[in-house]
């Protein structure tokens, strides 16, 4: 059987470190591939990796078909399910899954209600292949907190996640993929211009994350002013002026009154 290896739904399987993919390739030449790989009609759903490994090597393997896919968005969703339930995946990572499950769900939704079809596809039961293909209404990830849990993230990360994938240049979203700086110093580089961005990517990590303190900094100055003022926004050094030239206002009309009363008397 000829094979198809779709560069799509690979998209969604993180690289195996060197370490990993050498364990992986020891076990495989030691016992055989002993795990059927996952098909689609001719496409790879599940087992990339043996895939390659067992090709490089000459190596028999077993496919079995899961008839339960009825769309490649389907075979997108229990992808991205097998994936967020492993422990190996990067918090980056999941929360980019489940943002990417939002947008399917999303799809699908407004192509049903487009059709007049307002009935949500139901969840389809597991088999052989794997787990279950999850189709799950798309209102349980249309909020942020729902994408968080499925993530297993807090609501901020996925703030700072969603702000990578709509303003990070690739470069910066392949620095935080490989964990060379944190999602919080993504996030904030993210808030820059694209030459910036790109400058601060090609100067390497450790530039990304002064890039990132730089912007932080920055944002808190103003925060740090709004603390210092009062509600109509006016600094303490002005209020104190302020109250100074109120007093010697005070302090002139008292007198003006006072030499007023005594004419007054006279």
């Amino acid at each position: 059987m000829n094979i198809v290896v779709d560069t799509v739904l690979k998209a969604y399987i993180d690289p195996l470190s060197p370490e990993e993919y050498g364990a992986l390739e020891r076990s495989l030449l030691a016992e055989g591939c002993r795990d059927a790989l996952v098909l689609w009609g001719d496409t790879l759903v599940d087992g990339h990796n043996r895939h390659d490994i067992c090709l490089k090597h000459g190596l028999p393997f077993q496919t079995v078909q899961n008839p339960r896919f009825q769309s490649m968005e389907d075979v997108c969703l229990w992808m991205i399910d097998q994936h967020l339930g492993r422990r190996s995946v990067s918090d980056f990572q999941r929360g980019m899954l489940a943002l990417r499950k939002r947008e399917i769900l999303a799809d699908q939704l407004a192509r049903a209600l487009a059709t007049g079809d307002h009935e949500i596809p139901a969840s389809r039961d597991g088999d052989a292949a794997g787990p279950a293909v999850d189709a799950a209404p798309p209102e349980r990830l249309n909020k942020r907190e729902a994408v968080a849990k499925a993530a297993r993230l807090s609501s901020a990360q996925v703030v700072m996640i969603e702000r990578i994938h709509k303003q990070a240049e690739p470069e910066v979203v392949a620095a935080v993929r490989s964990g060379a700086i944190s999602i919080n110093a993504a996030a904030a580089v993210a808030t820059l211009p694209a030459a910036d961005q790109l400058a601060a990517a090609a100067a390497g990590a450790d530039e990304l994350k002064q890039a990132a303190k730089r912007v932080r900094e920055a944002k808190r100055k103003p925060q740090q002013a709004d603390a210092a003022s009062d509600g109509d926004g006016e600094s303490l050094p002005a209020l104190r002026l302020r109250v100074a030239e109120l007093t010697a206002e005070n302090a002139a009309l008292r007198s003006q009154l006072a030499a007023l009363q005594g004419i007054s008397a006279d």
